[in-house]
């Protein structure tokens, strides 16, 4: 064996245990969120359970870089992850009302498409989220949470926050799309160059 493969970290470890609870709390969260959608404490409940699991992403991440424990698991199902828990957000905000569809439908085409591209490059490489990534989800998870609690509980200033910061995100979201695409051109070229040596 050689020494490269001997330093590889395992996928059995706390980052990816942390990515796997992430995945488990969406039917949680879903399912606190629409049992009483118009009562403030199970709103709260809601966007608790969803600011919980998005937490689980910020600390895997940290976890990973820190301890070396960075997996191709990590980096394959992290994102994809994220993808189930906030487009579960984004679609049940629609269901309810709260949240316009045409905007629902762009964030969603981007987050589905880019975690197809990266499953459909994975043989050429895997394709980490960068910082323009993670600033996407920081700044989509803020508005979610604050939507998710229910703009109508809420003093009015909050709510056009709240739109302002979602504004934000469905930017990002895209801008950031663009970039992974541009990324994953690049990764298949580039195996394909190698290959071709």
């Amino acid at each position: 064996m050689s020494q490269a493969a001997a330093a590889k970290p395992s996928n059995v470890n706390l980052p990816n245990a942390l990515t796997v609870l992430r995945i488990v709390l969406v039917p949680v969260f879903l399912v606190v969120l629409f049992l009483h959608p118009d009562d403030l404490g199970w709103r709260i409940g809601a966007a608790a359970a969803f600011t919980v699991a998005i937490i689980t992403d910020l600390l895997d991440g940290k976890i990973a870089r820190k301890y070396n424990l960075v997996t191709d698991f990590g980096k394959l199902w992290d994102p994809v992850a994220d993808k189930a828990l906030t487009g579960a957000a984004f679609i049940s905000l629609g269901i309810l009302g709260e949240l316009w569809w045409s905007l629902i439908i762009i964030v969603l085409v981007r987050e589905w498409g880019i975690t197809y591209v990266r499953a459909a490059i994975a043989k050429y490489g895997i394709m980490a989220a960068n910082r323009g990534g993670k600033l996407k989800t920081v700044t989509q998870s803020v508005a979610l949470i604050i939507f998710l609690v229910g703009l109508q509980f809420l003093p009015g200033w909050i709510g056009v926050i709240a739109w302002i910061i979602m504004w934000a995100a469905v930017i990002l979201t895209v801008v950031t799309g663009l970039d992974y695409l541009r990324e994953a051109s690049r990764i298949r070229n580039a195996a394909k160059k190698h290959r071709s040596e």
